[in-house]
């Protein structure tokens, strides 16, 4: 049985080029980067959690919620195969069930703030907006897109960014937690344009905080499906 079944819907995905060295701390042992044509990306990235059950058990109150992270990709060499996969930064939802559960079994970086979300459609414009509360005020993500989906194409940085079925948390400096994700291929939607509120120092640290200078490589709207968490792998 999965560890956690749902759907991840209406994925917003700012993806921002970065110095490798940045993130050398936070790669897991076992990984290495795992880079697009030479480049080193981090993404932000909003979306929905729905119809979640956890051990196949719906838990009341945590069925729908929304998620904020920041990721970056590494990939780990598996016999004669790479799998490729995340690491968060951290996760922020506004359920602390989830947090708990999530940094207990997983070793994960999640964090509980109030959040909200809302989606709509004017004149065949799609609009996907998180937010998310911290001390300082309400920080946000929203895209707008075309209302209609459209395939990734092979090969893009769109596949790279959206085709990772792996997850990884570092628990030691020599011990990291590997989890599978599955899912079909995705959809997305054409991005017409996008804004954003995000303190990055607040929410990661003076490491990151350089990124409220820059300006996304590229800007993602993925339709998003039904999804699979299994359960946890140890490595050494």
């Amino acid at each position: 049985m999965s560890f956690l079944k749902a759907e991840w819907r209406k994925l917003a995905l700012l993806n921002y080029e970065i110095n490798p060295e940045i993130l050398d701390e936070f790669v897991p042992a076992g990984t290495e980067l795992d880079l697009w044509q030479g480049r080193c990306y981090v993404s932000m990235v909003g979306f929905m959690f729905e119809n979640v059950k956890l051990l196949g058990l719906k838990i009341p109150y945590h069925v729908n919620f929304e998620e904020v992270n920041l990721r970056f990709y590494v990939k780990r060499k598996a016999g004669d195969t790479w799998r490729r996969g995340v690491v968060f930064i951290k996760e922020i939802v506004p359920k602390p069930a989830i947090t708990l559960v999530a940094n207990s079994m997983y070793k994960e970086n999640y964090q509980t703030l109030p959040m909200r979300h809302s989606w709509n459609t004017e004149d065949d414009v799609f609009s996907a907006t998180y937010e998310w509360k911290l001390a300082s005020g309400w920080q946000s993500i929203q895209v707008r897109a075309q209302n209609k989906l459209v395939p990734i194409e092979v090969g893009s940085e769109a596949e790279f960014i959206t085709e990772h079925y792996w997850g990884y948390a570092k628990v030691s400096e020599t011990k990291t937690n590997e989890y599978e994700v599955t899912h079909p291929r995705w959809m997305q939607y054409p991005v017409l344009d996008y804004t954003t509120n995000i303190d990055f120092k607040a929410n990661y640290g003076e490491k990151f905080a350089f990124l409220n200078d820059e300006v996304p490589r590229s800007v993602q709207l993925a339709e998003g499906s039904q999804i699979t968490v299994e359960s946890k792998q140890k490595l050494r």
